[in-house]
C-alpha cells in the first residue's frame, strides 16, 4: 500500500521528496530561489485577491524596503557599490504596483463596509492626513505626487541621462589612459584589467540608471491614474451597487483611496530620493554626509557671512527674532569652531614637523658599512673659495658645464662618462681643487672666482698685470687677470677663459687619460644591450661562445686608451667577430678592429686640408723592434736594450718637435706587427702622439710624409 500523504514529515510526494519545511529551508539557503519566489509572489498578487491583514503586512514590507534602499544610497562610498540599484528599482516599482492593484480590489469590493475595508495601514494613513476633511487629503496627496513626479523624478532622470551620455563619451579616452599607464609601467596588467572592469561597470551602471529612472516616472503616473480610478469607481460602486448615499460613498472611498495613495506614494518618494542621491553622487567619493558636511564646512567665511545675514534678518520689523537669532548664533559658533580647529591642527602639524626634524638631528643615523665600501668613479674636491662656481645663479654654473661635458663625451667617444661627485674640502687652499679617479688623485690646480685666465696661443709669456701661473691642464704659461681688462687681453690675441671653463677643460683631459679605467663591465653590458637590432644576431653568435663580455670590455678599453671613439659599436663588433675566428689573443683582436676603423682613424687625425701627415718608422727601427720581441702569443714582450730605447726616444722626440715647429701634427706610421710595442714605448714620454699601422690607413686617404725616424 502506498504511503503517499501519510508520512510523519508531511510529504506531498514520494517518501524521498521534499517537505514543505525543506522547501522553505532550501529557499532560505539559495538567494536565487528566494528572489525567484519573491517575483512569483508579486505576479500572484497581481492576479489573485489578497486579504486585508496580508495587505497590511505587505505594505509594511514595501515601506521598510524603501527606507533600506534610501539608507544604502546615503552610506555607500561610490555609486558603483550599489550597481544593482536599477534592478532593485524595478522590483520596488513592481511591489508598489502589485499592492496598488490588491488594495484597489479591496477598496472597490469591500469599501462599502467602512474605512477598514483595505486594512488598518491604509485607514491610519487616510485618517492621519485627512483629519476628517477629504479635501485636505486630496491636496496633500496631490502635493506629494507633484514633488515626486515633477521635481525629484524629473531631476534625477535628467541627471541619469546626462551622466550616461558623458560616461559613454569618455570611455575611449579613459581606455587610452589605462593603456598609456600600462605601457609606461605605472601599473601592471592586473591593475589595468581591474580598471577596465570598473570602467565597463561604470558605463553599464549609468546606462541602466538612465532607463531605470523611467520606472519611477511611470510609477508616479500609474499612482495618479489608480487614485483617480479608485475615487470615481468607488463612488460609482457605492452609490449604484451598494445603495450608499453620495456623501457616505465619497467619504469612505476618498479616505480609502487617499490612504492607499499615500501608502504607495511615500515609498515611491523615498525610492525616488534614493535614485536622485545615487545619480547626483557621480564623481564624489565617500558617504553622503562627507560629501555634504565636509564641503559645506570647508569655508568658514561662508558660514560667517550666513550668520551675519541671519542676524540682520532678525532685526527686520515683523520678523520673529528668536528663530533667526538662534540660527545666527549657531552658524557663527560653527564658523568660529571650525576656524579655531583648523588653526590648532596647523599648529600641531608644524610642531610635529619641527619635533620630527629635531629628533632626526639628535638621533645620528648609522650608515650601513656597505656605504663605506663604495668608491666614487669621479670626484671633484674644491676649496671654499670656489663654492660660488656651484651656487652661482647668474652665470653658467660649473655643474651645468659638467652636464654638457657628459653629453659631449657620449657623442664624440661613444663613452658614457660617470657622474662627477663634487665635494667641498676644507683642507684645500681656498682657490684650489683636486680631481680624483676612483679616489686616486689625477690632477689638481687653482682657479679664482671673479677673474679670468689668459694664455698666449703660441706659448709666450703674458704681458698683462695679474697673477702669473701655469695653465693646470697643459702647463702653459698663463696669468689670472681682473675681468675689467678682458677686452685688452682679447685685443692682443690672447685666449681668455673663465674659471668654470678652466676646471671643465682640466676635467676633460683627466677623463680622456683615464677613459679605459672608467669603462666598467656594467657599462659595456649596457652598451651591448642598447645595440641596434641589426647587430643583435651577430652579438648572439659570438657572445659567450667565442668571446666573453669581459673580452669585449678589454678590446674597448684598448681603443679608449688611445682615444679612439667606440661610438661605432656595430663596426667594432663586426671586427671582433671576424678576428675571433682566427685568434683568441685580445691584442690581435684589437689590432684587427683598428683596421676596420681605418676610415674613422684617418678622418680623425687628418689636417685641415684633409691630408694625413706621417712620420714613418725606418726599416732599421722596424727590424730592431721585430728582433727584440720575445715570447709567443699574449706573452710576447719587447726586450730592447736601454741604450737603444734611449736612442729611439730621442729620435722620435726630435722629429715630432721639429714637425710641431712647422705647424704639423703628424702620425707615426709603423708596420702592424710592431705597432702595439712602439705605442707602449711612446705613451710613456709622449702620450699625445698617435701611432698607426700601415693596415689602418684607409685606401682613399691622402697621405703626406713629413719625416722618417
Amino acid at each position: 500500500m502506498s504511503d503517499v500523504g501519510t508520512s510523519k514529515t508531511g510529504t506531498f510526494g514520494s517518501p524521498g521528496g521534499l517537505t514543505l519545511k525543506g522547501i522553505f529551508a532550501e529557499i532560505g539557503k539559495r538567494g536565487d530561489l528566494a528572489l525567484a519566489f519573491g517575483v512569483l509572489t508579486i505576479i500572484v498578487v497581481l492576479i489573485l485577491p489578497m486579504p486585508a491583514f496580508m495587505l497590511d503586512f505587505s505594505l509594511a514590507i514595501s515601506i521598510t524596503f524603501s527606507v533600506l534602499v534610501l539608507m544604502t544610497a546615503l552610506f555607500i562610498q561610490r555609486p558603483l557599490e550599489f550597481s544593482s540599484f536599477p534592478t532593485i528599482l524595478l522590483i520596488a516599482t513592481m511591489i508598489r504596483l502589485a499592492l496598488n492593484l490588491a488594495s484597489t480590489r479591496l477598496i472597490l469590493s469591500e469599501g462599502h463596509e467602512g474605512t477598514a475595508a483595505a486594512g488598518k495601514v491604509i485607514e491610519a494613513f487616510g485618517n492621519f492626513v485627512m483629519q476628517g476633511n477629504f479635501i485636505i487629503g486630496i491636496i496633500v496627496f496631490a502635493i506629494l505626487v507633484i514633488v515626486n513626479f515633477v521635481v525629484i523624478t524629473k531631476g534625477s532622470g535628467r541627471i541619469a541621462e546626462v551622466a550616461a551620455r558623458f560616461t559613454l563619451d569618455a570611455m575611449p579616452g579613459k581606455q587610452m589612459a589605462i593603456d598609456a599607464d600600462l605601457s609606461s609601467g605605472l601599473i601592471d596588467e592586473g591593475e589595468a584589467r581591474t580598471r577596465r572592469k570598473n570602467l565597463e561597470n561604470e558605463s553599464a551602471f549609468f546606462g541602466s540608471m538612465d532607463g531605470a529612472s523611467k520606472f519611477v516616472r511611470g510609477d508616479a503616473i500609474a499612482g495618479l491614474l489608480i487614485t483617480f480610478i479608485n475615487i470615481i469607481g468607488g463612488i460609482v460602486v457605492g452609490v449604484a451597487q451598494m445603495d450608499m448615499s453620495f456623501a457616505d460613498a465619497s467619504s469612505n472611498y476618498t479616505l480609502l483611496t487617499i490612504g492607499d495613495g499615500l501608502v504607495s506614494q511615500i515609498p515611491a518618494l523615498i525610492v525616488s530620493t534614493a535614485a536622485g542621491l545615487l545619480v547626483s553622487k557621480a564623481g564624489v567619493e565617500g558617504a553622503a554626509d562627507e560629501a555634504l558636511f565636509n564641503e559645506l564646512s570647508g569655508y568658514p567665511q561662508a558660514l560667517g557671512m550666513s550668520s551675519f545675514v541671519l542676524a540682520v534678518m532678525a532685526l527686520l520689523p515683523g520678523i520673529p527674532m528668536l528663530p533667526f537669532l538662534i540660527l545666527s548664533g549657531g552658524t557663527g559658533y560653527l564658523a568660529y569652531s571650525i576656524t579655531k580647529k583648523r588653526k590648532t591642527a596647523a599648529a600641531e602639524k608644524v610642531a610635529a614637523s619641527i619635533a620630527s626634524e629635531q629628533k632626526e638631528e639628535q638621533t645620528p643615523k648609522d650608515e650601513p658599512i656597505s656605504q663605506t665600501l663604495k668608491i666614487d668613479e669621479l670626484r671633484l674636491e674644491i676649496g671654499y673659495g670656489l663654492l660660488p662656481l656651484i651656487n652661482d645663479t647668474v652665470g653658467q654654473k660649473l655643474t651645468d658645464q659638467i652636464k654638457a661635458l657628459r653629453r659631449q663625451f657620449a657623442s664624440e667617444m661613444g663613452f658614457v662618462m660617470p657622474p662627477v661627485r663634487i665635494l667641498d674640502n676644507m683642507q684645500l687652499e681656498a682657490n684650489g681643487y683636486v680631481m680624483r679617479v676612483k679616489e686616486v688623485e689625477a690632477g689638481r690646480g687653482e682657479a679664482y672666482v671673479g677673474q679670468l685666465l689668459v694664455m698666449d696661443p703660441y706659448g709666450g709669456k703674458i704681458d698683462l698685470p695679474g697673477l702669473h701661473t701655469k695653465e693646470p691642464t697643459f702647463g702653459l704659461p698663463a696669468t689670472w687677470i681682473d675681468a675689467g681688462i678682458r677686452e685688452e687681453a682679447s685685443f692682443r690675441g690672447y685666449t681668455v677663459v673663465d674659471p668654470p671653463t678652466v676646471i671643465t677643460t682640466h676635467l676633460t683631459e683627466v677623463i680622456r687619460d683615464n677613459m679605459q679605467e672608467l669603462l666598467s663591465y656594467a657599462e659595456v653590458q649596457k652598451l651591448l644591450d642598447e645595440l641596434g637590432n641589426e647587430h643583435k644576431k651577430l652579438l648572439d653568435d659570438i657572445v659567450p661562445s667565442q668571446i666573453t663580455v669581459s673580452g669585449i670590455q678589454r678590446v674597448l678599453q684598448t681603443l679608449l686608451a688611445e682615444r679612439i671613439s667606440i661610438r661605432d659599436l656595430g663596426t667594432i663588433m663586426e671586427g671582433i667577430a671576424e678576428a675571433v675566428v682566427h685568434t683568441k689573443q685580445l691584442t690581435y683582436i684589437g689590432e684587427h678592429v683598428r683596421m676596420r676603423l681605418s676610415r674613422q682613424l684617418c678622418a680623425s687625425y687628418a689636417s685641415e686640408d684633409g691630408s694625413l701627415a706621417l712620420i714613418t718608422l725606418s726599416p732599421q727601427w722596424e727590424q730592431a723592434f721585430a728582433e727584440s720581441l720575445v715570447g709567443a702569443g699574449d706573452e710576447k714582450q719587447l726586450a730592447m736594450a736601454p741604450s737603444t730605447l734611449q736612442k729611439f726616444i730621442a729620435g722620435v722626440r726630435e722629429k715630432f718637435e721639429r714637425a710641431a715647429e712647422d705647424g704639423e701634427v703628424p702620425v707615426l706610421l709603423t708596420s702592424p706587427a710592431v705597432r702595439p710595442y712602439v705605442r707602449s714605448i711612446i705613451e710613456r714620454f709622449r702620450p699625445q702622439t698617435i701611432v698607426m699601422s700601415q693596415n689602418e690607413v684607409h685606401p682613399k686617404a691622402r697621405l703626406r710624409t713629413v719625416s722618417t725616424v
